[in-house]
């Protein structure tokens, strides 16, 4: 038993099964602070010993500054780009996050876009809703035969994947940090990016945001890709230039655009994707689904509460 509570700042909105522990934890003082400001953020990290966020908060050095007792910062997810880690090294502080408890939200969503996209689910609908029968505008693209190129080839990656062979799909990957006997045990065949920007009727991204923040897919790769392919992202929405996409989709470069992550979130109004024919989108929906809501949750809260007693926990590392 301890001397004094811990202190748990919860920045975001965390499911209620791991909130629900929070709150039952008898030596846990949870603060629940969802949809606080960053000044707000400054001010209510200065006591706290263990800070949970999401994607939506920027743990920067200076927030990881104005907490002089922080011990651990718990993402729930698996991203951990928005948290200096580096700063948190530097002052001893764990970053645990819960790399498999959304995998599979991700990856169905992932894959429902491909297929929104290529069957051109939400045009259809929204032309039916309007009260028209218009069959022979909506012509789609059959995902059996097709090559499907995985750009980042980690857990989601993989889930895509298995689902996309499923569907008799080829499936390539480009991952400079996975083998190619790795890539083959999954049922991919490992290329270089080019080749397989070249090669993909659908390319899906999977890859972390680049150091720089710079697009993955800028200008220049997008010139290179197959005529008429198929882009989803549900990683990091840095990795796509949103304005060299919109001229790709324009010009037919692009056949469409399936995207769920965008590199301002929320998007503004006259963002160059938002509201393209071309374009199924939705608002960061990887992860929401009950299971992975809960899970998520579940494995940080253990994770930052294993960490507050002590006990060794699996931390993620600053870049070499």
């Amino acid at each position: 038993m301890v001397e004094s509570k811990h202190r748990v700042l919860v920045a975001e909105p965390l499911g209620a099964a791991g909130a629900d522990r929070l709150r039952a934890d008898p030596d846990v003082d949870a603060v629940f602070a969802s949809g606080q400001g960053p000044a707000e953020l400054l001010e209510l990290i200065r006591d706290a010993a263990a800070l949970i966020v999401r994607s939506g908060s920027r743990v920067d050095a200076e927030l990881i500054a104005a907490g002089p007792d922080l011990r651990v910062i718990g993402r729930a997810g698996v991203g951990v780009d928005n948290i200096d880690l580096e700063a948190a090294a530097e002052r001893g502080i764990a970053v645990v996050n819960t790399p498999e408890a959304n995998t599979l939200a991700a990856a169905e969503h992932a894959f429902a876009l491909m297929l929104a996209t290529a069957r051109r689910i939400t045009a259809a609908h929204n032309s039916l809703a309007a009260g028209k029968w218009d069959r022979k505008n909506h012509l789609g693209v059959q995902l059996a035969g097709a090559t499907l190129g995985l750009v980042g080839f980690g857990r989601i990656g993989r889930a895509v994947g298995h689902r996309a062979l499923a569907f008799e799909m080829a499936v390539l990957a480009a991952d400079p940090y996975i083998g190619t006997e790795v890539a083959a045990e999954h049922g991919a065949r490992m290329v270089e990016l080019p080749e397989l920007l070249a090669e993909s009727d659908f390319v899906s991204l999977h890859a972390v945001a680049q150091p720089d923040g710079s697009a993955l897919l800028d200008e220049e790769a997008l010139a290179a890709i197959k005529p008429g392919a198929i882009v989803v992202n549900a990683a990091r929405g840095s990795l796509i230039d949103p304005a060299a996409a919109r001229a790709a989709l324009d010009n037919g470069r692009l056949g469409g655009l399936g995207l769920d992550v965008y590199d301002t979130e929320p998007p503004p109004t006259d963002h160059p994707l938002v509201g393209h024919p071309r374009v199924v989108h939705t608002p960061h929906l990887g992860a929401s689904t009950g299971a992975a809501q809960r899970d998520v949750s579940v494995q940080v809260v253990a994770k930052v509460l294993a960490a507050l007693r002590g006990e060794p926990v699996e931390t993620v590392p600053p870049a070499p």
